[in-house]
């Protein structure tokens, strides 16, 4: 159980956080739609690379402040603005998203394997997403800082963001129609999100 756990947790977190449509989703898509299923996959697997060692340094940076009781309630009052502000503007301030385009041609037909992680080292905001949620399952005891429940919780992550990418891949023009309400709306809804963790942190800082 200690090793299951962590595993279906990763999973599942990461899955959700990747599932909507985005630079690397979109990009394995097209790789898919215009020149082959393998360079598709070669992508994904490029980016799943990279998204095992963004995993696995948040979880070691999620480890250290968790020891450090003073850093824990600093980010959290960081974390009130930082929730608050996003809220403010996803519900206000933010532009509905513009459909997104897929007739665009992926231009050159290098290793895609590097391509992936290319593309996915400039995408950072993993790293701190993973801080959060795994100091956030561990403060619900779902999850300990041991090796054991670390490494299946990283690799748990990587098979969720492998899925997400193999789903785009296989099945993209059938998504493309699932998504589009959520697209039209998805301000509202991370709006709403941003909303609750602001709430429940405030709550933590007060009665905590």
């Amino acid at each position: 159980m200690t090793y299951i756990l962590p595993l279906v947790l990763g999973f599942c977190i990461s899955f959700l956080a990747v599932i909507l449509p985005g630079l690397i989703n979109m990009t394995v898509a097209k790789i898919s739609l215009q020149e082959s299923k393998i360079e598709a996959i070669s992508f994904a697997a490029g980016a799943s690379t990279v998204v095992f060692f963004q995993t696995f340094i948040a979880v070691m940076f999620a480890r250290f402040i968790s020891i450090h009781e003073e850093i824990v309630a600093t980010l959290q009052e960081i974390g009130i603005f930082i929730f608050s502000g996003l809220s403010i503007y996803f519900f206000w301030i933010a532009k509905k998203p513009k459909k997104i385009k897929t007739h665009k041609t992926v231009k050159g037909k290098s290793n895609r394997f590097f391509f992936g992680m290319l593309l996915s080292m400039l995408n950072l905001l993993p790293i701190p997403f993973y801080v959060f949620a795994s100091m956030g399952l561990a403060a619900a005891g779902y999850f300990s800082f041991d090796k054991i429940p670390v490494s299946s919780f990283v690799i748990g992550v990587v098979l969720g963001s492998f899925s997400v990418f193999y789903l785009y891949i296989v099945a993209f023009k059938k998504i493309e129609k699932k998504t589009e309400f959520l697209m039209q709306n998805i301000n509202i809804v991370i709006g709403s999100v941003t909303t609750f963790m602001a709430v429940v942190t405030l709550i933590k800082l007060l009665y905590g």
